[in-house]
């Protein structure tokens, strides 16, 4: 149906006149008359009558009238609705307890007029597929991992590196320290389930079993972190890591504790990455806000990250 035709009905109907809904709506009063018989040949009825005392509306064109101004509610919602700044900013946390997620939740705190839509996808590869056909504006990523550039048209900028910790039940051997250094992690068994082959988060923890030498266990399936706090509290010899900033909840009885990493301190880089052309508003002071976080956190020297986790070099689109 064409909504023009729609508009132009509707202004005959508020005005009274053809005459006078041509001069709102900046048209000629022929034009007036071909789209309102365009629209009356299209739902095969009469919705006017011209009398002397101008534009009358028949029965049918009073049954249509309501449908007639849903219509251009319904066309103003849907534009509005992709509108920069009108709609929410869709962002990609990776997982709604990493540390993403908390940056995201800091953001809003900071800016709450700022509506977000918050969603999570498997690895770099799908996000950036997303930011590439616009059904998200932002994703947090470590980027790039080895074999693999950013496209053109999608640029990334570290927002925050993230320390590594050691988690443990109350029986393991390495409980009861305040930190360990890499060096000392040697040798014990470190389970990290659901590591996905071509993934960045395989990427970064290969290359960091390979820079110290320790024993990343992958085997098993991923249950989802309740079993695998599970079986960390109850064993004495494995252990796991987590982010810092991960939040995690266990029952009082498992006794879980979180052990520093330091010398150095392996570090999860997460970058935001978005798309060039994308011009909604809200992207520019996520952007800002995440910048200013970064200029405020302190930061240690002595840390490590794999080399190829900056976001430095780009390769052309296919």
């Amino acid at each position: 149906m064409d909504l023009e035709a729609v508009r132009t009905f509707l202004a005959v109907v508020d005005s009274g006149r053809f005459r006078q809904a041509a001069d709102e709506l900046s048209i000629t009063q022929q034009a007036v008359s071909k789209r309102v018989a365009a629209l009356e040949k299209d739902l095969g009825v009469r919705l006017l009558t011209r009398t002397a005392r101008g534009a009358e509306v028949t029965i049918d064109g009073q049954a249509f009238l309501p449908h007639a101004r849903a219509l251009l509610r319904a066309e103003a919602r849907a534009v509005a609705s992709v509108r920069p700044g009108r709609r929410a900013l869709r962002v990609d946390v990776l997982g709604r307890r990493l540390a993403p997620a908390a940056l995201l939740r800091d953001f809003h705190q900071a800016r709450p007029e700022i509506e977000l839509d918050v969603v999570t996808l498997f690895d770099a590869e799908a996000a950036v597929a997303a930011l590439r056909a616009g059904t998200i504006d932002a994703s947090f990523r470590a980027v790039s991992m080895p074999g693999s550039r950013l496209p053109e048209g999608i640029e990334a900028v570290p927002v925050l590196d993230e320390p590594l910790q050691l988690l443990t039940g109350p029986a393991h051997a390495l409980a009861g320290a305040r930190e360990v250094t890499p060096a000392r992690l040697v040798g014990h068994r470190i389970w990290v389930p659901g590591i996905v082959s071509g993934t960045e988060w395989a990427a970064y923890y290969a290359d960091l079993a390979a820079e110290f030498g320790l024993a990343i266990e992958v085997a098993g399936p991923d249950f989802g972190t309740e079993p695998l706090l599970d079986t960390v509290a109850d064993s004495p010899e494995l252990a796991t890591f987590v982010g810092a900033q991960t939040r995690l909840v266990w029952p009082e009885g498992h006794d879980l504790r979180r052990v520093a990493v330091h010398g150095p301190t392996p570090v999860y880089p997460h970058s935001l990455l978005w798309a060039v052309d994308n011009p909604h508003p809200a992207l520019v002071a996520l952007r800002e806000h995440l910048s200013a976080a970064r200029r405020h956190r302190p930061r240690g020297a002595d840390i490590w990250t794999p080399s190829w986790a900056r976001p430095r070099e780009r390769r052309s689109a296919p």
